[in-house]
């Protein structure tokens, strides 16, 4: 583990139990107590995730919204301040190189927040395409970040005073700033898991202090640390892509599931837009479906998919739902077998998966 990168809670992680892993080059907790239990605190009461590893990446100047619309597929332009949105960046041939959020902090500062695991690619690729006069600054070893999730977070920071503050009026996909001990704190509303949920950014020397501070408010709800293995089932019942899975250097964002982030009318040109254009006059060749399988026959990414006698695509991500007590999974698959009965290989064997409707679990993240 000496060779991981570290976020600024490893130490903590690794003297309270946490199950340390190397996920995108940097030791992180995969569990705690348990991912079972873990994810259920989350659909229950509450939990707190360490994210640090997530890139956040500052854009300044007065062209700095031109900059950052014209290299993603959603529309910066009329992103107000205060706003985030969450889009996906692509390469001129429409695949995706990472799914962005993208905070509005005013008119001349923009923060986009990308995954670990592409930060240094998703770097070069502004660096490169920067316009004149926009400062670009990498935060990422400077900030940490956490993920407040479940039904009882915002009781949680109304213990908080100066988040209390603000909580009324932050609505979903908005960010606000607040004081913690003195030091300049983003609280955003976004979340991963289909519940009421909140991050906060802070400087990495602060971040022991305002994670004890999260478990000290929230122990009245029962709150405890939660490990990256419960935030992937958690994702997963509430339909989220995950890059590496769903989405890829292969894939649209069409084919992946997030075709609604792509506003190809927009004024700013943007990369990839002619490839993607051209995609969806010419109809998109593969789709992502949700699947429940029978009894526990767990889909893990790639196991094959079949219409018939005939591979139509792969599992991208599957696993048991805690909240339904029944293996889910999706699958990219061929468009024309989306309406077709498919079987996944599991095993060796075949099993009849159902198509069902996303999110699998109900979503409650707009729940005030």
């Amino acid at each position: 583990m000496s060779e991981l990168r570290e976020t600024p809670l490893t130490p903590w992680h690794a003297e309270n139990g946490g199950r340390m892993v190397d996920f995108a080059g940097y030791s992180m907790p995969v569990q705690y107590e348990g991912l079972m239990a873990e994810h259920r605190r989350v659909r229950e009461t509450v939990g707190v995730f360490d994210v640090s590893h997530m890139g956040e990446l500052y854009l300044r100047g007065t062209a700095a919204r031109d900059c950052i619309d014209r290299l993603v597929t959603n529309n910066v332009g009329k992103l107000a301040t205060g706003a985030v949105l969450y889009t996906a960046m692509c390469r001129e041939n429409g695949t995706v190189i990472d799914d962005l959020l993208v905070y509005c902090m005013d008119e001349q500062e923009f923060l986009v927040v990308c995954n670990a695991s592409n930060r240094e690619r998703v770097v070069a690729w502004i660096q490169a395409r920067l316009l004149e006069g926009v400062e670009f600054q990498d935060a990422t070893d400077d900030t940490a970040l956490f993920a407040l999730q479940g039904p009882a977070s915002a009781d949680v920071l109304r213990k908080w005073s100066e988040a209390a503050a603000v909580l009324d009026s932050l609505d979903y996909y908005h960010v606000a700033r607040v004081s913690f001990e003195g030091h300049s704190v983003l609280l955003s509303r976004t979340g991963y898991t289909g519940e009421l949920g909140y991050e906060l950014y802070a400087p990495a020397d602060q971040a022991v202090a305002l994670w004890k501070s999260l478990l000290e408010w929230g122990k009245e709800f029962s709150i405890a640390p939660a490990g990256l293995g419960a935030r992937d089932t958690l994702r997963l019942e509430a339909g989220y892509a995950l890059y590496g899975h769903e989405l890829d250097d292969d894939t649209t964002p069409y084919e992946g599931g997030i075709g609604w982030v792509v506003k190809s009318k927009k004024a700013s040109p943007f990369v990839g837009k002619d490839a993607l254009v051209a995609q969806k006059q010419g109809g998109v060749p593969r789709q992502l479906v949700a699947l429940r399988l029978p009894d526990r026959a767990i889909a893990r990414a790639h196991a094959p998919v079949f219409h018939g006698e005939h591979a139509v695509g792969e599992v991208t991500s599957g696993t048991f739902s805690p909240t339904l007590e029944a293996p889910i999974a999706l699958a990219k698959v061929a468009a024309s077998a989306v309406e077709s009965i498919l079987t996944i290989e599991i095993r060796g064997r075949r099993v009849e998966a159902e198509t069902v409707s996303l999110p699998f679990v109900p979503s409650r993240v707009k729940v005030s």
